[in-house]
């Protein structure tokens, strides 16, 4: 597997690279905008299979019309605090962030919005929407699956229904927000394809075989007949990653009305965003005494490394993010050399490393 690059650079002209090719390509400026902060918000955070490895992929979506370049999404249903839009395969991250916004002023108005997005091209690491509305006080969450794929079995089964479907939860604390972004499978798809294409394995076993034996071989997903992603829970409670891959496509695929039952359309993705304001409810002030007892709590827990303190979701990913802001993002290797012919097509000059 390819290790970290020793070469960094300012965050800034990583951002401003993204933008130019975005904007070479013919992508709004504004929607530009949102996809290269995104992009470069996942490699800060150290999510770096959904950072600038996913925008060579974005740059062919767009050159091959997959992506849509400008506009807005249509409304397919709007009342008080509930919309489902229609995404019209613009780039997810303008889509979630235009999502979260809307559902953060409803959310104010009325203690809780929820937006499902149909037919919404792919929106990148999802924790990557989830600091500032925590910061604000706000409880966001964000689900999403993949229609178009599939690479996860159901629990007892050996053929793909489903995509790893991620979930996360930004909670507001008194000091650094709770950032949680998980999966119904152990591992990704991105990840996978990176290991594949190193010829390296996985740490444990994380797939599948077609016969449904575990392996940490991910090459099995490229075989004939395909493995598939082993779902969170393993072999002993896999229900569990099952129960809430369901879950997912119900508030995703269910909730817009538009998912697998739908003739595939290509690399996408179909949404669920909610927002809450705590001061609905009991109040922000009984929300933080509460969440901040939990993360003292969890501090406070006797690790079983010594060495190894227990940390609060999203801890070391805000960290990093100040690091690399302070020393520059450090790219792994083959990720900017995958931008470079898209900067010499499009005249667009790389960033200086650091």
């Amino acid at each position: 597997m390819s290790a970290p690059s020793t070469t960094r650079y300012e965050a800034e002209g990583l951002r401003g690279f993204a933008l130019a090719l975005l904007q070479a390509s013919g992508l709004a400026p504004g929607i530009a905008v949102d996809v290269a902060d995104v992009l470069v918000e996942g490699d800060l955070l150290g999510h770096d299979t959904h950072g600038l490895q996913l925008l060579a992929g974005y740059l062919d979506q767009l050159a091959g019309g997959q992506m849509t370049r400008d506009g807005a999404p249509d409304v397919v249903t709007e009342r008080a605090s509930v919309a489902t839009w229609d995404g019209r395969r613009l780039p997810g991250p303008h889509l979630v962030r235009r999502a979260v916004a809307w559902a953060s002023a409803r959310a104010r108005a009325h203690g809780a919005a929820t937006v499902a997005i149909r037919r919404c091209h792919h929106i990148a690491c999802l924790a990557a929407y989830l600091e500032q509305p925590a910061r604000d006080g706000l409880m966001v969450l964000i689900a999403s699956s993949d229609p178009a794929t599939a690479s996860v079995a159901p629990f007892g089964g050996t053929t793909a229904v489903y995509t790893p479907n991620p979930i996360a939860v930004g909670i507001p604390t008194s000091s650094l927000p709770v950032l949680i972004d998980i999966s119904a499978s152990i591992t990704t798809n991105g990840m996978t394809n990176r290991l594949h294409a190193a010829k390296a394995r996985g740490a444990n076993p994380w797939w599948l075989d077609s016969d449904g034996r575990p392996t940490d071989d991910p090459s099995v997903l490229h075989a004939s007949p395909p493995g598939t992603l082993m779902p969170l829970g393993g072999p002993d409670a896999g229900h569990k990653g099952y129960g809430l891959a369901l879950t997912i496509e119900a508030l995703t695929a269910g909730l817009a009305a538009h998912g697998r039952a739908d003739p595939p359309e290509g690399w996408g993705a179909t949404v669920w965003v909610q927002v809450y304001d705590p001061e609905a409810f009991g109040g922000g002030a009984g929300f933080l005494r509460q969440s901040d007892w939990l993360v003292d709590a969890c501090h406070g827990s006797a690790p079983a490394d010594p060495s190894r303190p227990v940390r609060l979701p999203g801890e070391r990913g805000l960290g990093r993010k100040q690091a690399q802001l302070r020393d520059g993002v450090m790219l792994r290797e083959g990720i900017m050399e995958g931008l470079l012919p898209w900067g010499e097509r499009l005249g667009v000059s790389p960033p200086p490393a650091r």
